[in-house]
């Protein structure tokens, strides 16, 4: 019915984020919405620099993974009408994904506190990916104690594929498909659903322009791939309070080739447009002085309880963590600093002191990153939430 085109590891060299030559890449529709947002946000996340791991992304990942095994699971040997596994089996399979994402986590070289108390909220997660596909195979919602394996079965049936790797025909744009499932509200046409599940806080209103982008270009993809003509529509799966959007619109693969266009590597940055969107969450600050200097002219803000700044360490009590830093003011756009008159006072724990601690006589001697500082009293405060980088702007392309 469906033919799922499965990336080839070996047709280009360099894929997707790690990217090869200029001409020898694909883009997908988070380097895509990347680009839009900012091009040197995307130049800086394709220069191999230290990775940095987030809570709410490790946990995503484990609920993604948890569904596709839930969806997957043999049940040969096992009794139809056996009941009283289905939430053993969320725990138990989430509790394996889970402590896979922590050694990841660890493993990276960016990485704040792992938080076990998570859990939970990630269990919900997936008990709410699992409602709506209840609501897809159009059964009742039931207590998971009380659903039969062969209730399941018929949930696994609508399931085509999970976790699949897209690529478009030209080779140049590639996506990862959460889940294809049958549309039984459009079944005489044999329509399908591209679904992508969200963990993340859902819409007030409609889907972003981003999420929509996404959907479509899934969509898009797989309107290229399938075998016969058949409808299809993209959906986004929001768990945390078990809603679905559907995104619609016209083809935009067309828009994309033309991005992927623009998205050739160069071996100096792409332009910067700073604003408060794509840099409050940006994790390439510390290599990006169009950054700085934006926010030292006033076109980022630089209000707000967690803030992050440029600074040189005045002195530092490596026992209690108390320190003393000096606000810096850029020179020119090639992060030349220099100092000021402002300084503040800061008190580190936990991962912040650790890493401050680690931190060779020449780093601290220089200009140093803070990001997620925490304002809000006389001494500002720096926890396991926030990070120490050394202030190293990226002028000229790393990559080989």
């Amino acid at each position: 019915m469906v033919l799922i085109v499965v990336t080839d590891p070996t047709r280009f060299r360099g894929r997707g984020e790690m990217g090869g030559t200029a001409h020898d890449f694909q883009i997908s529709p988070s380097s895509w919405n990347r680009f839009e947002e900012c091009p040197r946000k995307y130049w800086l996340s394709r220069q191999r620099l230290p990775r940095k791991a987030s809570m709410a992304a490790s946990m995503g990942t484990a609920i993604h993974n948890s569904v596709e095994d839930l969806c997957n699971l043999d049940f040969s040997g096992r009794e139809d009408e056996e009941i009283g596994w289905l939430h053993s089996s969320c725990r138990e399979t989430l509790q394996k994904r889970w402590e896979e994402e922590r050694t990841l986590f660890s493993e990276t070289p960016r990485h704040p506190r792992w938080k076990d108390e998570s859990f939970s909220v990630a269990l919900d997660g997936l008990i709410g990916a699992i409602s709506i596909l209840f609501d897809k195979a159009m059964l009742p919602l039931e207590e998971l104690s009380s659903v039969t394996v062969k209730t399941w079965k018929q949930v696994q049936d609508i399931v085509v594929e999970t976790e699949a790797n897209l690529e478009s025909k030209c080779g140049r744009l590639m996506g990862r498909l959460d889940l294809l499932i049958k549309d039984l509200e459009d079944e005489a046409n044999g329509g399908l659903i591209v679904a992508d599940l969200k963990t993340g806080k859902p819409p007030e209103d409609e889907l972003s322009e981003k999420v929509s982008r996404q959907l479509l270009f899934y969509r898009d993809i797989m309107k290229e791939n399938v075998t016969e003509d058949q409808d299809l529509r993209a959906e986004g799966w929001y768990s945390s309070n078990n809603t679905v959007y559907r995104a619609e619109g016209p083809p935009i693969l067309e828009e994309a080739i033309g991005a992927w266009e623009m998205m050739k590597l160069t071996e100096t940055p792409f332009q910067a447009t700073p604003s408060e969107d794509a840099c409050s969450f940006c994790e390439w600050k510390a290599w990006c002085p169009r950054w700085w200097e934006a926010k030292y002219e006033g076109e980022l803000s630089q209000e707000g309880m967690f803030r992050d700044e440029v600074v040189r360490l005045v002195r530092l009590d490596q026992e209690s963590g108390a320190a003393l830093f000096e606000r810096t003011t850029p020179v020119g756009g090639d992060g030349e600093l220099r100092g000021s008159d402002h300084r503040f006072g800061a008190l580190l724990k936990g991962k912040s002191l650790e890493k401050i601690r680690q931190m060779d006589q020449p780093e601290l001697d220089g200009y140093l990153f803070l990001g997620s500082i925490m304002f809000g009293g006389k001494t500002a405060r720096m926890g396991d939430w926030s990070e120490i980088l050394p202030w190293s702007p990226l002028l000229r392309s790393v990559r080989n």
